[in-house]
């Protein structure tokens, strides 16, 4: 899985758990909802730290927590994914 594809699912059901909206969290955390929502849709491709460390804040949540989930251990990032592609 890309990085970004499991960082949008970890958003997603953090969101859920607290009853967010992306609406919601953009006011929450202070990202322009057209951010989020390019993020979430995938017309964005990445997101900033400093965006996503604003998301958790809207979640309630550290960085530290927002990356200790399971999901982030079959995650590759674009570059690691071209790398094996290309076997190097």
């Amino acid at each position: 899985m890309l990085l970004s594809v499991a960082i949008r699912q970890r958003i997603i059901n953090l969101a859920k758990q607290k009853n967010l909206s992306i609406r919601k969290l953009s006011k929450k955390s202070n990202v322009p909802y057209t951010t989020l929502v390019n993020f979430m849709s995938g017309k964005g491709k990445t997101i900033n730290i400093s965006t996503l460390y604003n998301v958790c804040i809207g979640l309630e949540i550290s960085l530290v927590d927002f990356f200790d989930s399971p999901i982030f251990l079959d995650a590759l990032d674009e570059h690691e994914k071209s790398n094996l592609q290309n076997g190097t």
